[in-house]
């Protein structure tokens, strides 16, 4: 593992952005769910009492006890009916210290007096979307600069909803993953595709990859090779979302998370418009979903196979064939930086770029 000072990325040693911390699934759950991201351990868990998510740093002020890890002996726990979940806030199986959603300590059973306002633990802005639950990391502490991913075909009914994979962690720096976003060299060699356009796009927090051309993953039920075009943006640091046509439409999304400086935690899932071609989805169209995200995901694993296995590329041989790899990392800096040096690394990166040989996709 490489570090985000050895990538000489920034200040910063995470970046801001959204970023993916769980499925909805996950916290649906009468138990709260321990997490351990950006280098810290968070507890997070739905309030009974509004159905809210909320997210807390771990360890409660007063004796540092884990607001989330497991535990079924404390009385907290038995007397809560196995959880220590109590409407919106949550108790310290410890001492039964209980605090908010807004991480405000506001029951001590057994102390009179006021509540020391320093009893409190950070509370973390977070949102559900898209059958995930993310939160908006800023070292600066500051507001969201763009809105936080959502679709519109999510609520349509002519869409199959995807199930997450969860690929779990990987050991290596994000920076190796955004690379992809530019690399026109890899798609023959990996992912058997015969390009025919290509080019990037690069505009403020959005990174964009347009490609088209037969994909030999991505292959129908006889064997054909439809021609494949994939419109492909990173919404800030963490979050790949992809619309595609060719075999089926669908709406590929890629999250990954930093665990640790030099770690992260990755998931996978596919949209498919109704292959049926139905205006409400049915059995068969499901089927015929999961099928296709399952060769999503084997064509997202031949990525991810190289990546579990490389050494970290801090110092890239590139030749302009490759794809605008520079530039990628140019825009990727933004994120590890102060939000009042964006434009120092935007205005050296925005615009459409082709590499050496390549016909531009929107010729």
């Amino acid at each position: 593992m490489a570090t985000s000072q050895e990538y000489r990325l920034g200040e910063f040693t995470f970046p801001r952005g959204w970023f993916m911390i769980a499925t909805s699934e996950e916290v649906n759950s009468h138990k709260p769910l321990a997490l351990r991201f950006f280098g810290k351990d968070f507890a997070l868990y739905r309030g009974q009492e509004t159905g809210r998510i909320v997210l807390l740093d771990a360890y409660c002020p007063h004796m540092k006890t884990h607001l989330a890890a497991r535990n079924d002996t404390s009385y907290v726990i038995i007397d809560g009916h196995g959880t220590n979940i109590e409407g919106d806030s949550i108790r310290c199986p410890y001492h039964a210290w209980r605090f908010g959603p807004d991480g405000q300590c506001d029951d001590i059973p057994y102390h009179e007096g006021p509540i020391p306002k320093t009893a409190c633990v950070k509370s973390w802005p977070v949102l559900e979307s898209l059958g995930a639950i993310w939160i908006w990391h800023d070292p600066e502490g500051g507001e969201p600069e763009w809105s936080a991913p959502a679709l519109e075909e999510w609520d349509q009914s002519s869409w199959v909803r995807w199930e997450f994979d969860d690929l779990g962690t990987l050991n290596q720096h994000p920076q190796e993953v955004i690379d992809n976003i530019c690399d026109y060299g890899h798609l023959g060699p990996i992912h058997g595709s015969t390009v025919e356009r290509y080019e990037n796009e690069f505009n403020g927090h959005l990174a964009t990859q347009r490609q088209c051309g037969p994909h030999r993953t991505l292959v129908d039920e006889h064997g054909g090779q439809p021609i494949l075009h994939t419109i492909t943006t990173y919404h800030g640091p963490g979050v790949l979302i992809s619309n595609m046509t060719g075999m089926h439409d669908a709406i590929l999304m890629i999250t990954h998370t930093p665990i640790e400086d030099g770690s992260i935690k990755v998931w996978h899932a596919l949209l498919v418009k109704s292959p049926g071609g139905n205006s409400e989805v049915n059995t068969q169209d499901v089927i015929a979903a999961r099928q296709f995200q399952q060769a999503s995901l084997h064509a997202f694993m031949q990525d991810f196979e190289v990546w579990m296995n490389k050494a970290p590329c801090l110092n890239g041989l590139f030749i302009p064939s490759d794809g605008p790899f520079m530039k990628a990392r140019i825009w990727y800096k933004q994120f590890y930086n102060p939000r009042d040096r964006s434009r120092e690394f935007t205005e050296q990166t925005d615009g459409v770029y082709v590499p050496k040989g390549a016909v531009p996709y929107s010729q």
